[in-house]
């Protein structure tokens, strides 16, 4: 309710004030006041004019005087009508159908926040500061508070005594527990004897209802008396607010008619032309849409005239294209209802197209002579149907290409057998039908060549396999590039986009609530920037104002609905060819990683396979053992020739296959073990004839022996000119070696090991085995001829000579001699983790050690018998020197002619040092037996001639001049 006038809403002021506020039909939302009973005198306010002295049936029947104004107080707060009772007197008797509808708020009106008030709170800050000093100075005055209060709890103690089903929001006597609950049948029952006891029940009943009705009437009336003063007010200002309504109205028409004439004057023919330049564009619209239709419509013709240029990519792009303007800017079109499933259908035809064609370009490319220059057959050709198959996701396109190179692969072998064999007259192909067959006919020669042919060919053959994947690598590189700078791009693009939506959202708040877009009204070129960003590119029009639509200017009427997906980038093959890469690729940059690491794999498997068709090869040529036949030079040839391919397939693919490098060594196995028997097999043949005497030594084999002095270990070719005659020794570094005939071919077949080796380095550990074998087998096979007697059954010698003993001796010197150099050269060919294999040679070099010195042990022992035999036979007596000594001086002599010419001096000067002492102790043991002392007696003097002459005849030999005797030995010391 209103309390004052103040707080009025209807602003006071003349008739020329402008009130702007949305029209609201009264008819729809507010029903006419009814009267009410009139219960308040008329009491007059405001203007004495206003006032009338009775209402006029004629002229103010429907204008509302104060004489309508009757209220019935208890209908005004009791209305049956309401659920609940309203709080706003004038909108308390409009009923339910009365809907309250939100006022939209003016756009007109500025939003109003804290700092419209800074001001006021400034000037109103020191009035606050004297008002709450004075509400502090004054005392409170509650007393009205604490009786309205006491007043209040009486009320509300009264109101207990009224049972709560009076209080309940859905009591209706119509209900007939409530019914009951409320009047009981029991009080009105008359029958029997208890009539007045009843009525009497039911006069207590009737006054107790009465006395609540008394309570409810007394809070009724209490609570209107505490409001009556702000109730009487307000019926008494009835008057001034129905003058205030009809002044508003009559303002409100003023108004109305000010702007129906302002409309009229200024606004309908802007308006009229603000349509017309809609209207146009809707025109532009629309020729532009009928356009779009007439070039969607011709697709499926373009793309059959792509198609039949081998332009893939092309009608990939435009299908892309039609389908996404089908279905953004062309959608519902009832005519094109089809034409986004035909589109799909052809895109599959395209798809079967590109791996076909693709095929056929495989096919093309490998099989294509060897001899052409040409690395890449066609290689934009190539690039487009790449980008076509990574446009559609085929991404089995390398495993059409690698069972091409399988296919390729076999026809370069089989080409080059019919090649070789029609070129070959001792073939005769009617006899011999198969192929292989004719090919096992070649001799080593002929098949050595083909085989070199097939290398070349295959070397080529990967040559132009490599190219190719070059190209397809490049493309896939291409598209992910591209990828990750599109990201990179995009990512900084929402980085500005975060930016700038700041600045956007009060402007298009604004469009929204205006209901439209500036483009609605506007032409686009007329658009700010900002406008323009939110606006789609895909309708282009000029800076100028819009023209009539029968001068629609081309940009007005191009449409170009995939320009935000079809940007394409310039790249550039390493061929040369500069490709378009588009921005629509469907794969991820993973995919394409592991595409390009296909690509490499599938180069590998190119080289794997031109090695296992190698390999296939030679083991069709070996089969009736033909490549263990061959000897050395072939066999190193052959070997050659195959680690040649294997390093250039090597540097063309960048790996290393082994198929074919496991055959060689499975054959070099083989050839090792042949080779092996083979001088194996020699040197036993040699060392069963061998008759250990001494054997001239051809200039040959002393040029191979200054060879291996000046480092080298190779075989040396045979000089041209003058036969030379063989020498009797053997000079190694100024040493002569007495050997046996065996033992120069032993060393021969040495350095055909070490030759070996430099020629097949994958042999080498194998090659290390077999040598220490076969030096182990001359050295057991030698102590079993030489020191066993074996020659004696073998090559029926009649006794084993000191002669051939130190013959022997001075062989195993010769082959100790060269052990280091073999060594040196094993290790520089050996990889350090297989160093422990030359421990062989420092074995080899303990036996041989072993068995000189067994030689030598049995040289000393056939004189140590000897002196056995005739010194137990000694007698002192004369003649002096006795036979005795005379012959054992005849065994020294023949001893010593016979080994020092085999045997180095200083050899000898040892061996006949232990000679001697084993002379001085059989001596110092007769000598004992005999009981001769040395005590100058006449047997000392015989002993001492003898000893004498002993020791004259053994310094008098060649070479033991100064050997130091020692012979006061043979004589026990004094005790």
């Amino acid at each position: 309710m209103a309390s004052s006038h103040s707080s009025s809403p209807v602003p006071q002021g003349s008739s020329s004030d402008v009130f702007f506020k949305i029209e609201v039909d009264p008819s729809k939302h507010i029903r006419p006041v009814p009267s009410l009973p009139d219960v308040c005198p008329k009491e007059p306010t405001g203007d004495s004019h206003s006032l009338y002295v009775a209402p006029s049936l004629v002229t103010d029947q429907h204008r509302w005087t104060v004489y309508h104004s009757k209220v019935n107080l208890p209908a005004a707060l009791n209305d049956p009508r309401l659920a609940k009772r309203e709080s706003d007197f004038f909108t308390k008797t409009w009923g339910l159908d009365f809907v309250d509808t939100e006022v939209i708020p003016s756009f007109y009106l500025p939003q109003i926040s804290k700092e419209h008030f800074t001001v006021y709170q400034q000037e109103i800050s020191q009035r606050e500061k004297i008002h709450e000093r004075c509400k502090n100075i004054c005392p409170p005055k509650d007393t009205f508070e604490r009786t309205l209060l006491h007043t209040h709890d009486k009320s509300r103690t009264d109101l207990e005594q009224v049972p709560k089903i009076f209080m309940k929001p859905d009591f209706a006597l119509d209900d007939s527990l409530t019914f009951n609950s409320v009047l009981p049948w029991s009080h009105f029952n008359t029958a029997g004897g208890k009539g007045n006891r009843d009525a009497a029940s039911s006069k207590l009943l009737q006054e107790k209802l009465s006395h609540y009705l008394d309570i409810v009437e007394v809070n009724i009336a209490h609570q209107i008396s505490l409001r009556s003063e702000a109730f009487f007010h307000a019926m008494t200002s009835q008057h001034e607010l129905q003058d205030y309504l009809r002044k508003t109205s009559q303002a409100v028409k003023m108004l109305r008619d000010k702007i129906a004439q302002i409309d009229k004057v200024m606004c309908e023919g802007s308006l009229h032309i603000l349509r017309l330049a809609l209207t146009r564009n809707n025109c532009v619209k629309v020729y532009n849409k009928l356009k779009l239709m007439a070039t969607v419509h011709q697709t499926q013709p373009t793309v059959q005239v792509l198609l039949s240029t081998s332009e893939f990519v092309g009608a990939l792009d435009l299908i892309a294209t039609t389908q996404e303007v089908l279905q953004q800017e062309l959608q519902g079109i009832h005519s094109f209802r089809h034409l986004g499933s035909q589109l799909c259908e052809l895109e599959k035809l395209i798809d079967k197209m590109m791996i076909a064609e693709f095929s056929t370009y495989s096919h093309s490319d490998l099989n294509r002579p060897l001899e052409d220059d040409c690395q890449v057959l066609e290689e934009e050709r190539l690039i487009s149907l790449v980008f076509g198959l990574l446009k559609q996701r085929k991404l089995n396109f390398l495993e059409i290409y690698g069972e091409k190179m399988v296919i390729t692969a076999k026809n370069i072998i089989k080409q080059c057998v019919i090649n070789k064999v029609s070129q070959t007259e001792e073939i005769d192909t009617d006899v011999v039908v198969k192929l292989a067959d004719q090919m096992r006919m070649l001799n080593f020669p002929q098949w050595f060549d083909l085989l070199k042919d097939i290398f070349s060919k295959f070397t080529i053959f990967l040559q132009r396999v490599k190219a190719t994947l070059n190209i397809i690598h490049s493309v896939v590189l291409s598209v992910l590039d591209k990828n990750q700078r599109t990201r990179e791009l995009e990512e900084i693009s929402q980085q500005k986009n975060a930016a700038k939506d700041n600045s956007l959202d009060t402007e298009v708040a604004y469009l929204i609530h205006e209901g439209m877009f500036i483009s609605d009204a506007f032409g686009e070129g007329e658009l700010t920037p900002i406008a323009v960003d939110t606006t789609s590119q895909r309708n282009a029009s000029p800076n100028s104002e819009p023209c009539s639509s029968d001068s629609v200017s081309e940009p007005e009427c191009t449409t170009d609905s995939s320009s935000s997906k079809e940007h394409t980038s310039s790249s550039a093959i390493p061929g040369g060819v500069d490709i378009m890469v588009s921005e629509d690729m469907k794969l991820t940059d993973s995919e394409l990683g592991k595409l390009a690491n296909n690509i490499q794999e599938l180069l590998y498997s190119a080289s794997d396979i031109c090695h296992d068709r190698a390999v296939k090869f030679l083991m069709s040529r070996a089969k009736d053992g033909f490549l263990e036949k061959l000897n050395s030079m072939e066999f190193i040839t052959l070997s050659r020739l195959m680690e040649t391919f294997i390093l250039d397939t090597e540097q063309i693919c960048g790996r290393k296959s082994t198929s074919l490098l496991g055959a060689l060594q499975s054959q070099a196995i083989k050839f090792v073990n042949r080779f092996h028997e083979e001088r194996k097999t020699k040197l036993s043949l040699l060392l069963d004839n061998e008759r250990w005497k001494q054997a001239d030594v051809p200039a040959e084999f002393q040029d191979l022996v200054d060879s291996l002095s000046d480092g080298k270990i190779a075989l040396p070719e045979k000089k041209s000119g003058e036969e030379r005659k063989p020498a009797e020794v053997l000079i190694v570094e100024g040493q002569q070696y007495a050997v046996v005939g065996t033992v120069l071919l032993l060393i021969r077949i040495i350095l055909e090991y070490c030759q070996c080796v430099d020629n097949i380095p994958s042999v080498t550990t194998d090659m290390l085995t077999r040598l220490s074998d076969l030096l182990k087998y001359f050295n057991s096979r030698s102590c079993q001829l030489v020191l066993g007697a074996g020659a004696l059954q073998v090559v029926g010698l009649k006794t084993i000579t000191t002669k051939n003993l130190a013959l022997s001796s001075r062989c195993l010197q010769l082959i100790v001699h060269y052990i280091p150099v073999i060594r040196a050269h094993f290790e520089a060919r050996l990889p350090p983790k297989q160093y422990s294999m030359l421990r062989h040679f420092d074995h080899i070099t303990k036996d041989y050690h072993d068995h000189i010195a067994e030689i030598s042990a049995k040289l000393v022992a056939i004189m140590d018998s000897l002196f056995d035999k005739l010194l137990s036979k000694y007698e002192v007596k004369a003649p002096v020197p006795s036979a005795c000594f005379r012959n054992i001086c005849k065994q020294m002599t023949k001893m010593h002619e016979a080994i020092f010419d085999l045997l180095p001096e200083e050899q000898t000067q040892m061996l006949f040092l232990r000679i001697n002492a084993s002379y001085k102790l059989h001596l110092k043991k007769q000598l004992s037996h005999l009981n001769v002392i040395n005590d100058g007696g006449p047997q000392n003097g015989l002993v001492t001639a003898d000893v004498a002459f002993y020791t004259g005849n053994l310094q008098a030999l060649k070479g033991l001049k100064d050997l130091d005797l020692n012979m006061a030995e043979i004589w026990e010391q004094k005790r």
